[in-house]
């Protein structure tokens, strides 16, 4: 080729054929060197071939054309065409290489190369191109080739230089692209030079050509012309300085050439080239976006590596180095992309150039390359990245652990082939420390073992198989008082009891080569009996051992302690006795036995009475006396196979079990009310120790949970009947008790569907017999067991706390009747409304109060509130507040049932009251009884001094009413004037009241 040049230019006469052999020769030798080297692509070296022999076609049609060889043939369009598709040609050999040097999308190149292409390409246009095209006497074809030529030469260098950037650098690449350089140079000079009509075949301008074929023949030859179809690193969108000044220069360009413009004179073309600036400014606008994305990428991905980095520092297996490796490896890969990741340790997957002897980095290898195995784990990828595990830093010695096999899309491995690397050196290095480790702990272990046996507190004994002791570690000298037991026989160490026990264990030891643990009892130091826990290893066969091991380990102190604390989990530290758990658990097993062999089984249920005041009075440590005491007393009644418990504060219970009948439990019954009747003597003090009992036998329960049930309900039915006494499971118990919880049931409705009534009770004058005032007294209008009275159900409203919802209704329903009452000069009479305690102790129970009598439009002064004693008991201080607040309002305030409570005297001086009321106990006798007169009348008159006023419940005789008149009580009720009436009847009696001579 290089002999073909200087012929060219020595022997002119056959310059036109010489250039055709040249140019020929450049396409022969790029075919050799495909068939030599054969490239992974060799497509786009054959266009290239092809576009050389179409350049050589058209050189030597236009020369010839040139000499007039050819003038009578219209063949100017031939060599149009030719030229024409040899830059097509060009333009696809050169973007195959680049396709083939950067499989993966080069987004960012492409948008550089764009950029620098139009700011070349304007400038192209204004300073040679344009110049040239306005230049007078040109024809339209030499017009378009002005145009064409130089365009289609810059976009060909532009798609060298994007093959230099893309590919590997190599003699290959600098030829092709100095050829694609000559070209562009000796296009561009000859355009014009033509265009002056100063060019001539065999000038200097030919030299570029010249390069042209001598350049990409060469680069064919060489070997390195695989690389160029052989996929580089993956492309980077990060702005390098070089980068940034090319961009930052070609964005100055379109701006700049409409400065140079606007200082020489008229701008031209200023429209196109604010379209380019714009075109220029938004490709260089999205390069940056782009960049700070692939920024954002690459820290996520530095930290994703950091953090499986302190994962990998922390593993302390194989297991977890693999899944953290995996867990990051899948972290790395973009969205929904289908890859498997295989870590192998102790194998490693060489590629071919390692085994070569090349560095050890990762290499993208082919699936069918691998091992058959790890082939056969990432099935369904043709690519696979395979790292070998070999720390940076040497720490195994410079050879490889294990491999890192990635199975992904080609172009996937490609860019994430930087990050797996570092993960595999992470994964690498923490396999090679936990390795290490490994083999510190292995070498050190029989160092271990060795310090172990000998200052453990555990007594490691070798026995061999007459059960005599081979070899016993130094601490048995702590356990037993001599440390030479070997020879000696290890059952002669047990006492007597618990050596054939022991032996069977041992034969179990052996028989099954199981290291079951149990309890041996042994004779320790000083011929204490230790209890110390066993265990066993069979190492027969081991040639170190070969014997039985036995582990002795004392834990006296542990079973003490656990015996201590089972014994305090189920029975009460306070007497000693069962508690409820343990109780429950034996009330359960011997209903079970009782079932079985036909006895009899029963339960009490005890419970002291009134031992609240006890705690309240003279204080918790004598309430803690009297229940120990109560304990005791309790043991010495029951037989020493029964039970007895306490079941929490003052509840106690027996389980009697293998009774001959009833009759007897009944009878153990009747000696705990008689035991427990005797007070207690606590110190200087002798407290009483009564208790109410419940008995149920097994006769009418089918388990334990059902007996204790009973148990519960004989209790409640003996407290309700009074202290002191027992009482037995009747079913009619039961009976009674869901009726109770039928009736509670029933009275929630009623609450909801306001079923109560009122029935009001006149309040008279004893002496004039006018009606001052009506008690407001509750019904409840059952819908199927008709009008209860408040003895039926008002004890439950006030168990259950629904006293508070009823006592509203109550009063908002009295209140409104009241209202409606006759007056006369502006009096009328008052009406008296039972609060229970609970309801009063309500928050807020004055301002309701006063806010029902504004809503009823009633006054103050005509509602009474009676309130019972029980509620001025504790001498509340809100209660008392509560009361004044009422009566500075105008609602009176009476006391009810008189004389049945506790010092009622005292709180008629203490408390500010408007009303007594007797209770009817005084008044039914007061006929009868000189005494309960008396005491009738002295109440009345303390009342008097008092300034209360003073109503006598319940008369019923007109005895009774002359007896109160006479010793001064101003008003009585009672059936004797008239029994409790409804609504409309209350308000006939006033009405009628009022008629009556003398009512006002």
């Amino acid at each position: 080729m290089v002999l073909f040049g200087v012929l060219f230019y020595a022997i002119r006469p056959w310059q036109v054929a010489i250039w055709a052999v040249l140019g020929l020769s450049g396409a022969a030798a790029i075919e050799y060197g495909i068939r030599r080297h054969r490239p992974r692509e060799a497509l786009p070296w054959r266009l290239l071939a092809a576009a050389l022999v179409l350049f050589v076609v058209g050189d030597t049609f236009s020369a010839l054309l040139n000499s007039d060889r050819l003038a009578p043939y219209q063949v100017p369009f031939v060599v149009d065409m030719c030229y024409l598709a040899m830059f097509v040609l060009m333009s696809a050999g050169l973007m195959g290489l680049a396709r083939s040097g950067s499989p993966v999308r080069d987004r960012a190149g492409v948008l550089d190369a764009v950029t620098l292409l139009l700011a070349l390409g304007l400038l192209a246009w204004m300073f040679l191109v344009e110049p040239r095209f306005r230049t007078p006497g040109l024809t339209a074809l030499e017009q378009i080739a002005a145009v064409a030529y130089p365009l289609a030469d810059l976009l060909l260098l532009a798609m060298a230089l994007r093959i230099v950037i893309v590919a590997r650098w190599s003699a290959s690449v600098a030829l092709l692209a100095a050829g694609s350089a000559g070209m562009f140079v000796s296009d561009n000079l000859h355009l014009f030079a033509r265009l002056d009509g100063f060019w001539h075949i065999g000038g200097p301008l030919d030299i570029g050509w010249i390069l042209l074929y001598w350049g990409w023949g060469l680069a064919a030859l060489l070997p390195s012309m695989v690389w160029l179809s052989e996929p580089g690193p993956a492309p980077t969108a990060e702005l390098s300085s070089r980068r940034v000044v090319v961009l930052g220069l070609s964005s100055f360009i379109p701006p700049v050439v409409l400065l140079f413009q606007a200082l020489r004179g008229p701008v031209r073309n200023a429209e196109a080239i604010a379209l380019l600036c714009i075109a220029m400014f938004v490709l260089v606008l999205i390069r940056l976006i782009d960049a700070m994305r692939v920024h954002r990428h690459s820290l996520a991905r530095e930290r994703l590596l950091r953090e499986a980095g302190a994962e990998l520092v922390a593993a302390t297996d194989v297991a977890h180095v693999t899944d953290v490796v995996r867990e990051t490896a899948t972290g790395l890969m973009p969205p929904h992309c289908p890859h498997r990741v295989v870590l192998t340790v102790g194998e490693d997957e060489a590629a071919p150039a390692e085994a070569a002897g090349a560095p050890r980095a990762a290499v993208l290898a082919e699936n069918g390359d691998l091992r058959p195995v790890h082939s056969a784990e990432l099935a369904g990828f043709e690519s696979v990245l395979s790292c070998p595990l070999a720390p940076a830093n040497g720490t195994s010695g410079g050879r490889s652990i294990g491999t890192l096999l990635v199975g992904a899309d080609e172009n996937v491995l490609r860019t994430l082939q930087g990050a797996m690397e570092v993960l595999a050196v992470q994964a690498a290095l923490a396999l090679s420390r936990i390795m290490l480790n490994d083999e510190v702990n292995r070498r050190d272990s029989e160092a271990y073992f060795r310090a172990l046996v000998h200052n453990t507190a555990d007594v490691i004994m070798i026995v061999g198989n007459g059960d005599d002791i081979r070899y016993c570690s130094p601490s048995a000298a702590a356990m037993f008082g001599r440390e030479a037991l070997e020879g000696n026989h290890l059952l002669d160490l047990v006492v007597p009891e618990e050596r054939e026990r022991c032996a069977g264990y041992l034969l179990r030891a052996r028989q099954e080569r199981r290291g079951e643990t149990t309890d041996w009892t042994v004779w320790g130091f000083g011929d204490r009996r230790l209890q110390v826990e066993v265990s066993s290893r069979d190492l027969r066969e081991d040639p170190t051992v070969g014997g039985l091991v036995i582990t002795l380990r004392d834990v006296t102190q542990r079973r003490r302690l656990e015996r201590e604390l089972t014994h305090r989990a189920f029975h009460d530290s306070l007497t000693g006795l069962a508690n409820r758990a343990l109780f429950i658990d034996r009330v359960t097993l011997a209903v079970d036995r009782a079932r079985r062999n036909g006895a009899i089984t029963g339960v009490l249920f005890i419970d002291l009475d009134d031992f609240k005041d006890v705690n309240d009075t003279l204080g918790h440590p004598v309430g803690d006396e009297l229940l120990t005491a109560v304990a005791e007393r309790l043991k010495g009644v029951l037989r020493p196979h029964d039970t007895a418990a306490r079941l929490g504060g003052d509840e106690f219970a027996a389980l009697i079990e293998d009774a001959p009948g009833t009759g007897a439990i009944e009878a153990v019954a009747e000696k705990v009310i008689r035991v427990l009747s005797a007070p207690v003597p606590v110190g200087d003090q002798v407290v009483p120790a009564g208790a109410s009992v419940g008995v149920a036998t097994t006769r009418h329960a089918d388990d334990g949970d059902e007996l204790l049930r009973h148990a519960d309900l004989a209790l409640y039915s003996a407290k309700g009947e009074g202290k002191g006494q027992w009482r037995r499971y009747q079913p009619a118990l039961h009976e009674a008790l869901v009726e109770r919880l039928q009736l509670k049931a029933d009275l929630d409705r009623a609450i909801a569907e306001e079923e109560f009534s009122l029935r009001y009770q006149p309040v008279v004058g004893l002496t004039g017999g006018g009606t001052v005032g009506l008690e407001a007294l509750v019904r409840w209008e059952h819908p199927h067991r008709g009008t209860l009275g408040p003895g039926e159900f008002i004890g439950l409203a006030e168990e259950s706390g629904l006293i508070v919802p009823i006592g509203t209704q109550v009063v908002r329903q009295a209140l409104a009747m009241a209202a409606r009452w006759p007056t006369h000069a502006g009096l009328g009479p008052y009406v008296s409304i039972n609060i229970s305690a609970r309801q009063f102790r309500t928050p807020g129970v004055v301002v309701d109060l006063l806010r029902e009598l504004d809503t009823a439009g009633l006054p103050a002064n005509r509602l009474m509130l009676e309130i019972v004693e029980s509620l001025l008991l504790h001498e509340e201080e809100d209660v008392w507040t509560d009361l004044a607040d009422l009566r500075e309002a105008g609602v009176r305030v009476a006391i009810d049932d008189f004389g049945t409570g506790y010092s009622s005297l005292s709180y008629l001086r203490q408390m500010a009251l408007d009303v007594v009321k007797l209770d009817k106990s005084f008044v039914s006798e007061i006929a009868v009884s000189a005494q309960q007169r008396a005491l009738v009348e002295g109440i009345v008159r303390l009342a008097n001094t008092l300034g209360l006023e003073v109503i006598a419940e319940g008369i019923e005789t007109q005895e009774q009413r002359e007896i109160l008149a006479e010793i001064g009580c101003p008003y009585g009720q009672g059936y004797l004037f008239s029994k409790p009436l409804p609504a409309a009847e209350a308000l006939r009696w006033l009405v009628d009241d009022l008629d009556r001579p003398g009512a006002d």
